[in-house]
């Protein structure tokens, strides 16, 4: 009995040992499943904000065309409304389950700077298609659509915590040297 006694101290120490050992490895793989996790949701959001951005600039751009059809625009690249409204409709259709996405996987800020984006390209949109011929008007719906994008990236940007990006103010032409 006495050399269990003697013995009895080393064996606790080696029970406490394991356990603390299994505790802290268990600590460990939960922290790191909890960073994995975090990592891939954040790939999701990123993949649907991508796409969702994606969906509405080809509204955006299919517009920039329609509009410099009715002479609205100086695009380089005129489109007939005609021939434009199938790729219009595609790019409606696109834009649904992409919003879908957005609103199952987006900040609550993400999606209402996403909303307030839409809705100027829709107005836009409906310019088209009532055949307005108002340079000035467009121009403010530009400046608008333009703001509104900005702030949708802006919140993207804040809900990944990614820093600050480029406003996509691109001058094409270069200044001219004074």
């Amino acid at each position: 009995m006495s050399t269990f006694v003697q013995q009895l101290p080393a064996l606790i120490g080696v029970v406490i040992g394991a356990l603390g050992s299994y505790l802290a490895s268990t600590r460990g793989d939960h922290a790191r499943f909890r960073r994995e996790q975090a990592a891939r949701w954040e790939e999701r959001r990123l993949a649907a904000y991508t796409t969702y951005a994606r969906s509405l600039k080809k509204s955006v751009t299919l517009a920039y065309r329609i509009a410099a059809h009715l002479g609205n625009d100086p695009h380089p690249h005129p489109l007939a409304p005609e021939e434009a409204a199938p790729q219009l409709a595609d790019a409606a259709d696109a834009r649904d389950p992409a919003g879908e996405a957005l609103l199952m996987l987006g900040s609550p800020e993400v999606v209402e700077k996403a909303r307030e984006w839409v809705v100027v390209v829709m107005e836009m949109e409906a310019f088209l298609r009532d055949r307005t011929h108002s340079p000035e008007t467009w121009s403010t719906m530009l400046m608008r659509q333009r703001s509104a994008r900005d702030g949708y990236y802006a919140a993207v940007r804040r809900d990944l915590t990614l820093p600050p990006g480029h406003s996509a103010d691109w001058q094409l032409v270069p200044p001219q040297p004074s």
